[in-house]
């Protein structure tokens, strides 16, 4: 099997095969005694045993190994799970609010928020008139709003952003 593992910042090529482990290239004998769970296992390479403590971290395949005086950070994951979460990153929406953009081009009729003012996901924010018709545009997310681009009676094209918005908190209260 195959791991990328994350020492302190700095990645190296695992290989596993049995009891033969190659780091970057390097081929040692290697064996792990205990349970990662009780958070104390015997490493053995090449016939030198170390004894270190074990902690699980936040995501999967993330820990903090120490022994003697230090703790290190490590993550190890398998080509596959190294993979899905590469592709998770790539495709992930951002979280929290999203500015308001224009969905098309029209007209401003009204706005009905101030910078700082406090919205709820859902919430009227513009309406605009486009096709003869009146749009009422709402936040995607609760957040805050940083600033609006536009004031009744503009013009506008599509995609232009509307009105900016930080997460809730954002602003410092």
């Amino acid at each position: 099997m195959r791991y990328v593992v994350t020492v302190a910042g700095h990645e190296v090529v695992v290989e596993v095969d049995g009891t033969l482990v190659r780091v970057d290239g390097a081929t040692v004998e290697a064996a792990i005694e205990g349970d990662v769970a009780s958070g104390r296992v015997v490493l053995t390479l090449d016939g030198t045993r170390y004894p270190l403590r074990v902690s699980p971290g936040a995501a999967r395949g993330a820990y903090t190994i120490g022994s003697a005086g230090w703790t290190v950070p490590v993550e190890a994951l398998d080509e596959r799970r190294r993979a899905i979460r590469a592709l998770m990153r790539a495709t992930a929406r951002p979280s929290g609010p999203t500015p308001l953009v224009a969905p098309m081009p029209g007209l401003i009729v009204r706005v009905h928020v101030r910078p700082g003012d406090v919205v709820a996901a859902g919430q009227p924010l513009v309406v605009m008139e486009a096709m003869k018709m009146e749009n009422e545009l709402r936040a995607t997310a609760a957040g805050v709003v940083r600033s609006v681009a536009v004031l009744p009676g503009a013009a506008v094209e599509k995609g232009t952003v509307l009105v900016a918005l930080d997460a809730p908190g954002a602003d410092g209260a």
